[in-house]
């Protein structure tokens, strides 16, 4: 989001990005990042806290950030606006400010939650809490005027399933093509990694992504000494996968706690593989954010995910990388194996990688497609 407002910004448009922050003292406070308006307004954590406490949080998110900054949006009315699902809490807050200001809104849909939550039973269907995020849900779509979801699959999907009757479209995920230059192999050096070939993954480390598939993956290629896994990240299956790492013995994973965006980018740039898991019982089709690093670094893609994911389609038509179903562990391991022993494969997938995202995952594209959904928005009325 802030590549994209970055763009706006580029653009000539005048930004407002309104964020929620737990450690902040005070209400809410205001602050520019290049020409960007950020407005942080005051709110309980939603990482690292139990369900519950994180439901509540989030189900607060409109409400906390109307109180903190009713004067600010009375007083800076906005042409256009835009919002980032998950969370699905924003509606309440974007139908308030549209009703405000008289302007459109644009959703930009990348978790179809609760959906992918019923889907690995973490939450039973019919529930009384299914039935407060269906709620939630519900609010989050009608405040839209057009929603834009990550690929075509998902997009069918959502207009068989949901059946809302706001415009639809297909937004890819973006990234600014902004690379990080390796800083003389600090990680490599810092975590005894020089001559191995390092399948680096980085975020969200819990259920939706199924990292016992990364585990496992892990144990099957162990006997290959020269292949370690770097995983960082925070999430609910941290504790799941250090116990499994002491359990199996295994020398070839590190795990790390959560790092700065800047030193992700390094260890992406000093690292050989991006990689990527998605749980299987996924009915949706998810598309990674991390993917957009990856190809920004030149990195070989290697996944695994939920039948029926176009996003196999999408990688593996560009040769930009290795996809796997979840579920086939062998698949999974001889793909990784082949960009082991294969240096000129990484680098060629790699390159194809960054051409794939510049065809069709810029954030220039995406900047366009909403700009032009708020042209045809003004010209109707």
């Amino acid at each position: 989001m802030h590549e994209l407002g970055v763009e706006f910004v580029k653009r000539g448009h005048e930004v407002s990005v309104i964020t929620p922050h737990s450690d902040l003292k005070e209400r809410y406070a205001i602050t520019e990042i290049d020409r960007i308006n950020v407005c942080l307004f005051r709110s309980g954590s939603v990482k690292n806290v139990g369900k519950i406490q994180r439901a509540i949080n989030e189900a607060l998110l409109s409400h906390n950030a109307w109180k903190a900054f009713r004067k600010y949006f009375k007083d800076n009315p906005h042409d256009l606006i835009i919002y980032y699902s998950p969370s699905i809490f924003w509606g309440p807050l974007v139908k308030k400010l549209k009703k405000l200001w008289n302007a459109p809104a644009y959703l930009i849909l990348r978790d179809l939650f609760p959906q992918w939550a019923i889907d690995i039973k973490l939450i039973r269907s019919g529930s009384v809490i299914a039935k407060f995020f269906r709620y939630f849900e519900s609010i989050n779509y009608d405040a839209a005027d057009m929603i834009g979801l990550m690929s075509a699959k998902n997009l069918k999907w959502f207009e068989e399933t949901v059946g809302t009757d706001k415009k639809q479209e297909v937004l890819y995920n973006w990234a600014a093509d902004e690379p990080a230059s390796a800083e003389k192999n600090h990680y490599r050096s810092k975590y005894a990694l020089e001559g191995k070939v390092v399948y680096f993954y980085g975020g969200n480390i819990g259920q939706a992504d199924d990292m016992m598939n990364i585990v496992r993956l892990a144990r099957h290629i162990e006997h290959e000494t020269k292949a370690h896994f770097i995983l960082a990240g925070r999430g609910d299956e941290v504790e799941l996968v250090r116990a499994a790492i002491k359990a199996f013995h295994l020398k070839n994973i590190t795990l790390l706690p959560a790092v700065s965006q800047d030193a992700y980018k390094i260890m992406l740039a000093e690292f050989d593989i991006g990689l990527f898991s998605l749980h299987k019982e996924h009915t949706t089709h998810n598309f990674p954010g991390k993917l957009l690093g990856y190809m920004v670094q030149e990195k070989p893609i290697l996944g695994s995910i939920n039948p029926g994911n176009d996003l196999q389609y999408v990688v593996e038509n560009a040769n930009a990388g290795l996809i796997a179903i979840n579920g086939d562990d062998d698949a999974f391991a001889v793909n990784a194996l082949k960009l082991l022993h294969n240096e000129k494969l990484r680098i060629t997938m790699g390159k194809n990688a960054k051409q794939l995202l510049h065809d069709s995952f810029s954030v220039e594209t995406a900047a366009n497609k909403m700009l032009h959904f708020y042209e045809e928005f003004k010209n109707q009325k």
